[in-house]
């Protein structure tokens, strides 16, 4: 009995603390026109081999440990080897004792300007800027899907990851590329990054742990309701922000992530203890373009 418990303790911490990444890529070239798409498909490899070879954090995993990840780039300019586009970064979660998978970050940065030549080496050195802002930006977001996890398994336990993140954006401030200004750039990497770690932004971090980790890591029990409870209570904790939200990158990104997830929770009608108006008045608050398609559904 005792070899049972612990092989159970075991599994559920290799469970807890996957810190690496497996990233899908895509580089999508159609706004450029023309017919050399093979420059393209080689970026997308050399993405895709860099995110997924390099050790993040010392850690070797199998790769059902590690945490999903896609990166979607839609180029937009070139210039010899200077580009300009988009990039769209998702990563999820996975729930205990089920199959499904919660989003935990899913943003568009439209400020994503780099240089690249075919072929390249593509090494992350985390103490100097690149120079060419491609490296940069995809560090930065790796180490921010990698804060997001560690924050959902442990209470503020990505802490070290986003300060990874901060030191790469500090790296590349003032270096002539578009997403890393603090001022007149009111979603900008520095922003987020610094609002993450801000201690005024605990509360959020607490209950991105409480809501996965003694709620959603429960869900699949036979009985939901202390789970949705659980969910239902670290959400109604978020009230402090009612005043300050709206201008809050790292607070909004959270609702525009979790909408459809916070809405199917509650949307089966056996919502047990969980004070349904409360909750459903809250997240009209803080999510009012979503009130009509989802809030006002709940019963």
């Amino acid at each position: 009995m005792k070899k049972i418990i612990i092989l159970f303790f075991l599994i559920l911490f290799n469970f807890s603390f996957s810190q690496e990444i497996l990233a899908t890529v895509q580089v999508n070239s159609q706004l450029l026109g023309g017919s050399n798409t093979q420059a393209y498909k080689a970026l997308e490899k050399s993405l895709r081999d860099f995110i997924n070879n390099t050790s993040w954090t010392g850690k070797k995993l199998q790769n059902f440990e590690k945490i999903k990840s896609n990166f979607a780039i839609v180029l937009s300019e070139r210039d010899g080897n200077r580009f300009k586009g988009t990039i769209v970064v998702q990563a999820v979660r996975p729930v205990f004792n089920s199959s499904y998978e919660s989003p935990l970050l899913n943003l568009q940065d439209t400020r994503f300007g780099f240089e690249y030549a075919e072929n390249e080496n593509l090494i992350f050195n985390e103490r100097q800027f690149s120079g060419r802002n491609l490296i940069d930006v995809i560090s930065f977001y790796v180490y921010l899907i990698l804060g997001y996890d560690a924050d959902s398994f442990q209470s503020m336990g990505g802490s070290q990851w986003f300060s990874k993140a901060q030191q790469i954006a500090q790296n590349s401030q003032n270096r002539g590329y578009d997403g890393w200004n603090q001022i007149n750039e009111p979603r900008s990497r520095s922003i987020l990054i610094g609002e993450i770690l801000n201690p005024n932004m605990n509360q959020l971090r607490s209950t991105i742990y409480t809501y996965h980790r003694a709620g959603l890591d429960g869900l699949y029990n036979q009985d939901q309701t202390q789970s949705k409870k659980i969910i239902a209570d670290a959400l109604m904790q978020l009230k402090t922000y009612e005043n300050t939200f709206q201008q809050n990158y790292f607070f909004n990104l959270f609702m525009d992530t979790k909408a459809d997830e916070i809405f199917n929770i509650f949307n089966s009608g056996n919502n047990g203890s969980v004070n349904i108006n409360n909750l459903k008045q809250q997240m009209i608050v803080f999510s009012p373009k979503n009130t009509e398609s989802r809030w006002n559904k709940w019963k």
